[in-house]
């Protein structure tokens, strides 16, 4: 049991954010004696690392909301299934049976690849296999089962009964055009299937029906049992009340869109959900990560290189402020990662609740000792020219003899990911420096001074003795330089982790003979 003083001191977001929704959401949970949290889903593609995103960070949050309440929590996964298809997705087979399906609901689109009832229902399921393989615990809800079943029909009524309200809310933040257009009911179509976005000229709030006019012809249908959805906005507002969500998460781009939402389900009578907006990433350029430009990089890349822990913790850092992804960050979130398990065994309470980790271990930090950095690994990958797990683990061991594979599963799954990522991302980016005769004369230095060293003595003193080589040789002033100069002859990258542990594991005379390769070389 955590110590409810160390609770009200943390200020670690999740901790936070469930306070926060505790208090704005006090009557509306005590009355229902439950507390709800929902995250949105667009089926129109596949999920993708947002919306791993998304999940995570909630299950975060419900994590903390086990330490400050009792009573019990459910994450709602919606899936706007319902929504008409707007074009045809890139890299699908039989991409002509959506291209006739064109603005249909996804729901009633064929499955391009022929497995399931529809292309939603396909992509439904694809989000179903991809947040259990992640042990998310989740309730599913589908725009099309809720409408057709006439879950939403009291929700849809009130809605047409505050027509004139909701316009009134939406009408002004749209240009002049669409104004003309806009309704916030999209009939679908008796004849074609297509979701319909016409305006509506007259209410029969008595009947639940609208009456529209659909290419001179005048029709009047029903808003009732999935004969009708909501525009975006609405239909949010919708889904919060019908469910009675207590917290959503979204990204900055739908700031306005939460905003207009709450306003509408206030006129219907019930409080907003307590909202929490993340920034978006970015990638290497610093341009918008997008599904379409298949830019920046994604969760089943990520998942080659690096644990769903390590993406877990990316996610769980800085999450109102842009943070860029690609490939390349991969390396320093793992280091993190085992950065955070290392310090959670001395922490102290309060501390471990402020640790990344223990959020993305659901409470528990890992008690595996450190081996050495990803970073470290990496190195070891390239000197060692071991191409499998099996040959990267012999000569470990040769260095490291009271360790084995049981004891340590994290550092064994980072084995298979070091070599992965060393292969696909680095091995083509090398770019060796050709040191000049004074940097030549400094490296010999070090292989000399090696001579003084041995593979029992203490990493921490064999970085001394590269330290001393350096002050010896000119970068008295900036060994940052004389590190780099090191990382940039030996391995073909400005920076690496400590060099002295690199020799312990690497072994002093294996060292010195690699130093002297790299110079014969030049």
């Amino acid at each position: 049991m955590i110590d409810k003083t160390n609770i009200d001191k943390t200020n670690a977001w999740p901790f936070v954010e469930a306070k926060k929704l505790l208090r704005e959401r006090k009557n509306n949970i005590e009355n229902k004696g439950k507390i709800i949290l929902q995250t949105g889903y667009g089926p129109s593609g596949l999920p993708h690392i947002g919306t791993f995103g998304e999940v995570a960070r909630t299950t975060m949050i419900v994590n903390a909301l086990n330490h400050l309440s009792d009573l019990p929590k459910e994450i709602i996964t919606f899936s706007d299934d319902m929504d008409g298809l707007r074009k045809v997705p890139e890299n699908i087979p039989n991409p002509e049976k959506l291209e006739e399906n064109l603005h249909k609901p996804l729901t009633q689109v064929p499955d391009p690849f022929e497995k399931f009832n529809s292309f939603g229902e396909h992509n439904n399921e694809m989000l179903k296999n991809f947040l259990d393989k992640f042990k998310f615990e989740y309730s599913f809800k589908s725009s099309t089962v809720l409408y057709k079943s006439g879950f939403f029909n009291d929700t849809l009524k009130l809605i047409l009964e505050n027509y004139e309200g909701i316009m009134n809310i939406i009408i002004p933040t749209l240009g002049k055009e669409r104004q003309k257009t806009y309704s916030p009911f999209l009939p679908i179509c008796p004849d074609t299937g297509i979701v319909l976005e016409i305006p509506v000229s007259e209410l029969d709030t008595k009947n639940s029906n609208i009456i529209f006019d659909n290419n001179g012809k005048k029709l009047e249908q029903s808003i009732l049992d999935g004969n009708c959805k909501l525009q975006w906005k609405v239909d949010w507002a919708m889904r919060w009340y019908a469910l009675d969500v207590d917290f959503e998460m979204y990204g900055k781009d739908l700031i306005e869109s939460a905003i207009l939402s709450s306003k509408i389900i206030r006129l219907l009578g019930k409080s907003n959900p307590s909202g929490f907006a993340y920034e978006l990433f970015l990638d290497e350029k610093g341009e918008k990560i997008s599904k379409s430009k298949g830019n920046g990089i994604t969760i089943d890349q990520w998942l080659e290189y690096a644990s769903p822990e390590s993406l877990s913790l990316f996610m769980y850092q800085n999450p109102k402020r842009a943070k860029k992804l690609y490939r390349e960050v991969v390396p320093k979130a793992v280091d993190e990662y085992l950065d955070f398990i290392e310090k959670g065994k001395t922490q102290n309470e309060l501390q471990k609740l402020m640790n990344p980790v223990w959020h993305v271990h659901n409470s528990e930090i890992p008690e595996e000792n450190s081996i050495m950095s990803f970073s470290m690994l990496l190195n070891l990958v390239e000197t060692s020219n071991a191409d499998n797990k099996e040959l990267l683990w012999k000569f470990v061991k040769k260095y490291k003899k009271d360790i084995n594979e049981d004891m340590h599963p994290i550092f064994d799954k980072l084995i298979s990911y070091a070599i992965k990522y060393f292969n696909d991302v680095i091995k083509s980016k090398k770019i060796y420096k050709k040191p000049n005769e004074s940097e030549k004369i400094a490296l010999k230095a070090l292989v000399n001074s090696l001579n003084n060293c041995n593979d029992a003595m203490k990493p921490e003193d064999i970085q001394t003795t590269i330290y001393t080589v350096g002050k010896e040789n000119g970068y008295k002033e900036n060994l940052r330089d004389w590190f780099k100069l090191i990382y940039e002859v030996v391995f073909g990258v400005e920076n690496g982790p400590r060099f002295g542990f690199f020799i312990s594991f690497f072994g002093v005379q294996e060292t010195k003979e690699l130093i002297k390769s790299k110079l014969e070389n030049v």
